[in-house]
Formats: C-alpha cells, structure tokens, sequence
C-alpha cells in the first residue's frame, strides 16, 4: 500500500492508501471545520479570503489567512524533504516518518485542541493545514501524482472529464483504463465522505478527540504494510528453500 511507488504501483495500492487517507482527511477536515470554522484539508478558499481582507485593508486578517496557505505548503515541502532525505538511506522509512509525524500532530490536536479554541484557535488550524500538506505531498509522490486525498475539487473535475470520455473511447486497453481511473476517484470520493460522517457524528460527543481515531487509523495502516511485506519476504524465503530442497 505505502511501499511500492511508481510503476510498480497497481490499482489495488492505489484504492488502499486511497481509502485510507481520504478517510482521515474526511475526519480532519469536518472535525476542524467544527471546531474553529476554518478548512483545515485545502487552501482554496483560504487565498479568496486573504486577497478580499488585503483588499479591505485587514492586513492583520489577512497575513493569518496567508498563514494557513503557508503552513499547507509546509507541510508538502517537510513530507517530501523527508521523503528525498531518507529515501538515500531506507527506502523501507520513506513512508513511516511522515505518517508518524501526521498521527503525532492528530494526537497532540485531539489532546489539546479544546485548549487551542480557547486560546489560539490558529494554531489549531495551522497545525492541522500542516498535517494535510504533510499527508496530500507523500501520496502525490508514493502514487507518482495519481492519489489525492486532502479535497475533492481537482477529484471531481477528473471524474466529469472521464465519465464523459465513457461515450467516446471504444478500444478495450482505453475503456478499462479509464474505468481504473474512475473507481480509483469514486474511492476517494466516498471514503472522504464517509470520514467526513462519521467525524461530524463523533464531534458531537467526542469533540477533537474524535481525531484521535483517525491518528489510529494512520498507526494501523503502518502496522498492516509492516505485517504484509513481512509475510510476503517470509513466503518468499519458503519457496527459494523449497526450490533449493529439489
């Protein structure tokens, strides 16, 4: 799920982490909305906001507006230093520093984010922008730009322009392709959604501890690709004895 890259990436990775990461930034991304009314999983609408408080002359306003742009793309350019870093190293550690750096940030928001609302609501928000940035750069690299998962808004013009494709491409190789690309979008679209639902019941009575699960389901996915890849090397030993012995 998290290991392969590039061409030796299939659709069955892609729908995995796909799933996974736009469940958990379905999650963060009601569950912040909730608590500070902001959007924590994308910077759209955050620079509409900075250029009209510029241009009422709200430069305060409007520098903590940039500020939430700034630390989404922080968040990409850390992912994928760390990426680049270690990667010279362990290609096995690629993946695990920032989804463990992503969870320690959910866990320390589920902990203390009731204290940020009080306090600095902003660090609140710019904590969870990192994270997103953080998680949206490591799945454009692992999945070479296929998977996104932090908003939906490139994912639904992509699914407009392949559904229409549906009525003009008539070989086999271009049909099933595209219908690859569409299940893979459809995936995404879903589990944001269903993160989004269940984040919105949860906030109700959970509050920001609600982002403590998806903090877990990050751990989880970690420990499900460690077991996998073990058991996939360990099968593999079995067989290489096995040809050995005859």
């Amino acid at each position: 799920m998290f290991r392969h890259k590039g061409k030796t990436r299939t659709l069955s990775h892609n729908l995995k982490i796909a799933s996974l990461l736009s469940f958990v930034a379905g999650i963060v991304n009601v569950a912040g909305f909730l608590a500070v009314q902001r959007l924590t999983t994308n910077v759209t609408g955050h620079f509409a906001f900075f250029v009209d408080e510029i241009f009422k002359l709200n430069f305060w306003q409007g520098f903590i507006y940039f500020l939430y742009i700034f630390f989404f793309f922080l968040g990409s350019f850390v992912s994928n230093l760390i990426v680049e870093i270690i990667s010279k190293k362990s290609d096995r550690l690629i993946y695990i520093i920032p989804i463990i750096i992503e969870s320690l940030i959910l866990f320390s928001i589920a902990l203390f984010g009731q204290f940020l609302i009080s306090q600095n609501p902003n660090i609140l928000a710019f904590s969870l922008l990192f994270a997103m940035g953080l998680q949206n750069s490591l799945v454009t690299t692992i999945s070479n730009s296929t998977v996104r998962t932090t908003h939906l808004t490139g994912l639904f013009t992509d699914l407009g322009i392949e559904l229409s494709q549906l009525f003009f491409y008539k070989q086999k190789e271009q049909k099933d392709k595209l219908y690859s690309s569409i299940k893979l979008r459809l995936t995404i679209i879903t589990f944001f959604f269903l993160g989004g639902l269940l984040g919105g019941i949860c906030y109700s009575t959970l509050k920001l501890y609600v982002l403590a699960i998806a903090a877990t389901i990050l751990i989880i996915g970690i420990i499900y690709d460690d077991i996998k890849l073990k058991f996939i090397l360990q099968n593999r030993h079995q067989n290489e004895e096995n040809k050995n012995a005859v």
